[in-house]
């Protein structure tokens, strides 16, 4: 019933079309403060408008970028703009205006670069060299002179904005309206100060709720502000001092000396110094898809690019907002981020409950107005009308627009914020970073995490274990293999060696005070390490030979190449990468003289099975060859793809990360299953994969080419036994991720590093990209970032997001519950006896509470290893459960019943005479409602209802204790709640229209909602009607509700 009224309040987790984010927003139609209740909502309007100036600036780059040459002629012919350089400039020693160089490269001018000496002559005018880079000393000046590398953003909103809109919800507004008219006319009739009391109390109470939601919201902000800072945070290499550094992109200056590789995100706007085979995408700037190679002859690179191939090292020349990329980033944040489908859908159920409420409101202001006119014509007194008549319908008046207050529940949306927010800010501290709101929510739907193995299973901490040389295996150990090796092979098979480890490496050394750092990815520091045992000079191997193209390593080659040109003058060809493929394209290999030898089939299969063996002890391999070229008629811009002369077989040690084989464990029990997707040996990855749980007895281990060329048919009989896939390239990881969402309906978490993994991350549920290892490209496309690459941190976000899930479910349950008994009894009340129990002042109390103590107590609530022993919640799964309806329906009859009981024979059962017995009795149900949820409040009640709030803590568990004081905001709330109704029923009844109550009546209300616990125990032993679901993988779904209990 609920799912159909829903139906019009959904959206996709990643990617919602624009008809459903109108929709749902259509269907919403009763809000009393539409800037607090859409404040966490993209703004459709203003992300239009962000888009067109969007298409604008790409326009103009487009134009700037393909029309240039018709745009110099133009300028050549109405002269050029003349540009005065300040004196504190000249002084400096720079000899060009930052607009100038800034228009050279907005337009490609290469005319104007080559007036000013080209590359090398801004090197010069910007008072740097491109081997020392700019002084630490001078960059305050360059700032102050050339800008700093930041873009403007809008202001933070201030505690006072937030107070203006709390103030902004329509009922409070009319509510303050009655206090007014009540203050006024109290005073004419009862004089002062008599007459003020009603009317100051609700307006006391309504600035209490405003400071209160204001304090809130205002916190909240902070924490998304934190999480924002955090996410715009971009490191780089640069070269500072002579030395190769690491820096934030925020403190870039012109001059700076910055080193680009694979999926790297240009950092500001500059010109290519040196590099190889770069290629950079420019489609976020200029919207077009085709990559764009620079080299000296077009050497401009463009801020907010991304490097899709090579590497290079740039001079910057233009930063922050006089580049495009600073222009553009002022629309990118308009509009807001997309609502997660949990908003959506409690937008939706606030909707329902608030026509309800709207509903009995009304009912309620016409049933005692009715009574109120009846009474008078039955007596006699119709034409008789008084000042008291007055303040009697105004009562009656604001007891309704009280109701709705409570009846139409602002805080349901925003509490699944406050505890996405409160996941967010906590998981940063656990080395997770949230990029994307609904990501942490849909984690908690995780079925399947298809991970990478090496950093992310492994330590990515690689050292050189084995080697296979001459026809030789050698251990490794550190520097005791100097000699070892050195006595093993001839010297003649040792320079090889030195020469295929130093020459075809995309690491740099620095040696700083005898200190040796080197500057590259993990596999490329374990092999140049291992040959620095030897005490080989890797800067004179460097200068010996001239570097003249370089095809960099990536996901889809597997393989790093190099060509160079030797002293002697030939030319030779390196080649390193995955052991198969490097084998594949040799014919030759070094013998025990350090000779080339022909490669036949037995020394392939003698090779293959090193190989082997090595990856069977879970190592990495890599193979290292070499090629002579002594054509002169050879073309220098290509590399060979065959005929090879193999060196090394190279064993990598990468060990399994402490932890991960429980968190493997931990997974397998909450039902999400583990793939392992690695580009290494199937048999590396086997044995990473047992050493990790993952890999079991029936489990499926496929190499890449094999599970592409499967028919659809093959796949959907294979894909469930899938449990480790290696040498996969990112289209066979994209595939298998696309399959498991569409074919069998799972939610995909999968993890990723380079660049090529962008469209995987993508297409995931949830993308998971790596932190340490992760490139810009594939950071920017990942809706989660695992700062430590650790494994057990994602399963970390996946308990997070079931604890987000489930906390949200209690806080609903919470809620309706306390929707239903207000509503009813209020209403029923009213039709009876013809009076409400609550005022407007006690209706705001509880709705305060509700808005804020409530949703923080139940929405922040951290997650317990309990959550992880039961299955993920299905894609399209009912949000409001059968358990759930059997709760709040059960409670509401027995909180009704006692709370009736009370309100119409309260004063015979207890005994209550005199002239306060009915402020006595009102003030007990008051009471008793604060203590077990129960009374006409009507809706938000949350923290102040302190049993069914202990109650909504477990949905399905009987021990609902377990846990409890773990959750020290939990008992926060509580005790603050306790103490201000007791402040409240004891000192403020003058505003509060209650008295105070003996003992007896405080232990009767404890006892009335402590009752509410036993009625919990007896609901949650009555079955609700399950559906077995069988998962695809063959497992039953593991057990959940009482029986896990």
């Amino acid at each position: 019933m609920m799912e159909s009224l829903l139906k019009d309040f959904s959206v996709e987790s990643k990617h919602p079309s624009p008809e459903a984010q109108q929709r749902w927003r259509s269907a919403v139609s009763i809000v009393r403060n539409p800037r607090r209740r859409f404040r966490h909502v993209a703004d459709l309007v203003k992300r239009s408008e962000a888009d067109k100036k969007k298409k604008i600036i790409q326009e103009k780059i487009r134009v700037a970028l393909y029309v240039q040459k018709a745009a110099l002629q133009f300028i050549d012919a109405g002269g050029r703009i003349d540009y005065k350089l300040s004196d504190e400039a000249k002084q400096a020693g720079f000899d060009i205006h930052p607009d100038e160089v800034a228009a050279i490269i907005r337009s490609h001018d290469t005319r104007a670069l080559k007036n000013n000496g080209g590359v090398d002559g801004i090197l010069r005018k910007v008072s740097v060299t491109a081997n020392d880079g700019v002084s630490e000393s001078d960059i305050p000046t360059r700032q102050n002179i050339f800008g700093v590398n930041r873009y403007a953003e809008k202001q933070a909103r201030t505690f006072w904005t937030f107070v203006w809109e709390a103030l902004q919800d329509l009922t409070l507004i009319i509510l303050m309206v009655c206090a007014a008219v009540s203050v006024g006319v109290g005073i004419a009739t009862e004089g002062w100060p008599k007459g003020m009391y009603d009317g100051l109390g609700i307006i006391l109470s309504i600035f209490l709720v405003v400071m209160v939601t204001a304090i809130s919201d205002y916190k909240q902000s902070l924490q998304f502000k934190k999480l924002d800072d955090e996410k715009k945070k971009i490191f780089v290499h640069v070269t500072r001092d002579g030395r190769r550094q690491t820096i934030s992109i925020y403190d870039l200056v012109v001059g700076d000396i910055v080193h680009l590789s694979i999926g790297d995100q240009v950092p500001a706007d500059g010109f290519f110094i040196s590099g190889y085979s770069l290629l950079i995408d420019e489609s976020s700037l200029s919207g077009e898809s085709e990559p764009v190679n620079v080299h000296e002859g077009k050497p401009f690179l463009l801020c907010g690019t991304k490097v899709q191939d090579g590497s290079a090292k740039m001079l910057v020349t233009t930063v922050g907002m006089r580049t495009e990329w600073g222009k553009l980033m002022e629309t990118l944040s308009e509009g807001g981020e997309d609502e997660t489908p949990l908003q959506v859908k409690l937008n939706g159920v606030a909707t329902i409950i608030g026509k309800i409420g709207l509903g009995f409101a009304v009912l309620t202001f016409l049933v005692l107005t009715g009574r109120f006119l009846l009474e008078k014509a039955f007596h006699h007194e119709f034409n008789i009308w008084s000042s008291t008549d007055a303040l009697k319908l105004l009562d009656y008046f604001s007891i309704a627009v009280t109701i709705i207050v409570v009846a139409v529940p602002e805080g349901l949306p925003l509490a699944v914020t406050l505890s996405l927010a409160f996941a967010m800010s906590k998981l940063m501290s656990e080395k997770a970073l949230v990029r994307r709101l609904s990501a942490c929510e849909t984690m908690g739907s995780a079925s399947c995490i298809c991970t990478d193995k090496t950093g992310t299973l492994t330590t990515n901490h690689m050292v050189v274990n084995k080697i296979w040389i001459s026809e030789k295996s050698i251990e490794v150990k550190c520097k005791e293999s100097e000699d070892k090796v050195k006595s093993e092979i001839s010297e003649e098979d040792l320079s090889i060696l030195l020469q295929v480890i130093f020459q075809n490496t995309s690491c740099e050394v620095s040696n700083v005070d005898g200190k040796i750092t080197i500057f590259g990815s993990p596999t490329e520091r374990a092999i140049l390490e291992f040959g620095l045992l030897f005490h080989a000079d890797f800067d004179a191997q460097r200068r010996d030979v001239k570097i003249l193209k370089i095809e960099p390593f990536n996901s889809v080659r597997k393989k790093m190449s190099v060509l160079v040109a030797r002293s002697d003058g030939g030319k030779r060809a390196f080649c390193k990468g995955a052991s198969e493929i490097i084998l594949s394209i040799c014919n030759k290999v070094v013998d025990l003289n350090g000779q080339p030898v022909d490669l036949s089939d037995q020394k392939v299969m003698n090779i293959t099975e090193v190989i082997n063996s090595f990856a069977s002890e879970a190592l990495r391999t890599l193979c290292l060859a070499y090629q002579d070229i002594d054509d002169d008629s050879f073309d220098e811009n290509n590399i060979p793809d065959n005929s090879y002369t193999l060196v090394a077989v190279v064993g990598i040690k990468d060990p399994v990360r402490p932890g991960v084989k429980n968190a493997v464990e931990t997974c397998l029990a909450a039902g999400i299953t583990v793939r392992m997707v690695t580009g290494d040996n199937i048999n590396t990855a086997k044995a990473i994969a047992k050493e990790c749980g993952l890999l079991t007895p029936d489990g499926l281990a496929i190499e890449g080419p094999e599970f592409r060329n499967l028919s659809p048919e093959q796949m959907k009989e294979q894909i469930p036994r899938i449990q480790v896939m290696a040498r996969s390239s990112p289209s066979d990881k994209h595939t298998l991720v696309t399959n498991l969402r569409k074919m069998f309906g799972e939610v995909v978490a999968v993890t990723g590093d380079g660049t090529n993994d962008a469209p995987a991350l993508h297409e995931a549920d949830i993308g998971l990209a790596m932190g340490i290892a992760g490139t810009e490209v594939a950071k920017e496309n990942a809706d989660v970032i695992i700062m430590d690459d650790n494994f057990s941190t994602i399963v970390n976000v996946a308990r997070w997001g079931r604890s987000v899930y489930i906390n949200i479910q209690k806080f609903v349950q919470f809620q309706l519950t306390v929707n239903v008994v207000a509503l009813v009894l209020n209403f029923f009340s009213a039709c009876i006896s013809g009076s409400a129990p609550l005022t407007a002042v006690q209706l705001l109390w509880v709705n305060m509470i509700m808005d804020t103590l409530g949703a923080l107590a139940l929405a922040t609530e951290p997650p317990n290893d309990e959550l992880m022993k039961r299955p993920p919640v299905a894609r399209g799964s009912s949000f409001i459960t059968n358990a759930m309806w059997r709760n709040i329906i059960g409670q509401s009859i027995y909180q009704l019943a006692a709370l009736a009981v009370l309100n119409f024979y309260g004063k015979k059962l207890l005994g209550l005479t005199g002239s306060d017995s009915t402020a006595v009795l009102n003030t007990l149900i008051f009471n008793t409602f604060v203590f077990c949820q129960f009374v006409v409040s009507i809706l938000l009640g949350s923290s102040t209802h302190v049993f069914n709030e202990i109650n909504s803590r477990d949905i399905e568990k009987i021990n609902i204790f377990r846990g409890m004081f773990s959750s020290w905001i939990f008992i926060g709330v509580m005790f603050a709640t306790v103490a201000f109704q007791v402040i409240i029923v004891e000192f403020l009844g003058t505003f509060a229209s209650t008295v105070p109550l003996n003992w007896q009546l405080w232990v009767l209300s404890v006892l009335i909602g402590a009752v509410s616990l036993i009625v919990a125990v007896v609901l949650k032993l009555i079955p609700v009607e399950r559906k077995p679901r069988q998962h695809h993988d063959g497992y039953e779904e593991l057990p959940s509700g009482p029986e896990l209990a």
